[in-house]
């Protein structure tokens, strides 16, 4: 059976310690030991100065990764697909509704009403962008990236052009914490296309199977990667980071995983 091979453009993650992919590929290869420290506040560059100030961390997150990724790409921007991915949308929005609701006026601002829905990142994307591409949004719990990259991936074979995935969650405000232990604020990303092209880094192709999910090597780095949804793909990008063709398994709920096989490029096939 032939393989449905997508390949891989540019690649983003951020998390507390590591701003930006060039600094995680260095964490990533063991060159530098992992050090956690506080993300600077990020100020999304294609938002317009009003929506800027009123974005979210949730949003903010979304453009870090969505930037990061189109910066480093040869694809223009609105050729894209785009599938955004959050378990857990906004909750910082979500409490701030529920106080509302809980007191007697019932006042609920009209800019967090707006913004409550899951697909507020991509909508605003889509508009700072003006792309005209497809666009979805996923919630899938701590499965959201294995689930956000296998509907990134059905986007290129089926429609044949390029995708950007960005999976992302931040922690919740108290007291919803308790019962949705985020721990640090992460967002990552993967810009797919459907043919190889001059910044092709490698191919993937997947399947569900029944196995068990692929930890990280280093003890850090595996710690990192259950404290947040998005950090699910670490292992993969692990594996990227360091040249390497092996399977990664990704969890895609509590039996199955995303087996993702990694292909070496053919730069005879380039399609500039």
């Amino acid at each position: 059976m032939n393989q449905l091979i997508s390949y891989i453009e540019a690649i983003s993650f951020v998390a507390p310690g590591l701003p930006d992919w060039h600094q995680t590929q260095s964490v990533l290869r063991d060159e530098v030991a992992y050090i956690s420290s506080e993300l600077v506040d990020y100020q999304p560059n294609l938002l317009p100065s009003n929506e800027r100030r009123r974005a979210s961390p949730t949003v903010r997150m979304a453009f870090r990764v969505a930037e990061e990724l189109t910066q480093n790409s040869s694809i223009h921007v609105d050729q894209l697909a785009c599938v955004f991915s959050s378990a857990d949308g906004d909750l910082t929005i979500a409490q701030r509704i529920c106080r509302a609701l809980a007191e007697p006026a019932r006042l609920v601002s009209p800019t967090d009403f707006h913004n409550s829905v899951h697909n507020a990142a991509v909508g605003y994307w889509s508009i700072a962008t003006r792309t005209k591409g497809p666009a979805t949004a996923i919630a899938a719990f701590d499965y959201s990236f294995a689930t956000g990259l296998l509907e990134a991936h059905s986007m290129v074979q089926i429609e044949k052009r390029a995708a950007l995935l960005v999976v992302y969650d931040v922690p919740a405000p108290p007291p919803l914490h308790v019962n949705r232990p985020v721990a640090i604020p992460a967002g990552t990303g993967l810009l797919l296309t459907s043919v190889c092209t001059a910044n092709t880094i490698a191919g993937i192709s997947m399947q569900i199977e029944e196995c068990t999910s692929t930890p990280c090597s280093n003890a850090a780095i595996e710690a990192l990667r259950t404290s947040n949804p998005a950090a699910r793909a670490l292992p993969l990008l692990q594996t990227l980071a360091r040249r390497e063709r092996h399977q990664v398994n990704i969890d895609m709920d509590n039996q199955r995983c995303l087996q993702i096989s990694l292909h070496s490029i053919n730069k005879n096939e380039v399609h500039l």
